[in-house]
């Protein structure tokens, strides 16, 4: 499957470059961040910390293809959206993590302690690579 795909099955769509969505949706990641990062993982926070960490980390993804115009519909595009990136062991990270979060939020399964640190701390390190990569020049670009 390539992201092509998506487009074609109306999943994703071309669009107009969106710099201000971007921006938001940058914004709103840090702030779920910042907020999660006051409670303490343990063995009742851990799932609702994970689920959390992944709104963050698929934040920046929409981000990326907002500023690159692309509106993506579905979580399973943005795997792809990596993928056409270039950041495939990123795309198969997130689609890990994709996996977890539906597990959580649709079939009720918990995710112990150490899981979740681990995989809070892996997602910390992507979104970090990503705004690095794909986002450091955002307010330069509003600005112009």
């Amino acid at each position: 499957m390539r992201f092509q795909d998506f487009i074609d099955g109306q999943k994703a769509r071309k669009a107009t470059p969106d710099l201000q969505l971007s921006k938001s949706l940058i914004g709103m990641s840090d702030n779920h961040i910042e907020v999660i990062k006051k409670l303490e993982i343990d063995e009742i926070t851990a799932s609702t910390i994970m689920t959390t960490y992944y709104e963050a980390l698929r934040e920046i993804v929409e981000a990326i293809a907002a500023k690159r115009g692309y509106k993506i519909y579905s979580h399973d595009a943005l795997t792809y959206f990596l993928k056409e990136l270039g950041k495939d062991a990123i795309a198969d990270k997130f689609d890990r993590f994709r996996k977890i979060r539906n597990g959580i939020n649709y079939y009720g399964k918990m995710i112990g302690q150490e899981s979740a640190k681990s995989n809070t701390k892996e997602i910390e390190n992507i979104i970090k690579e990503l705004k690095q990569k794909f986002l450091s020049d955002i307010n330069k670009q509003e600005k112009s």
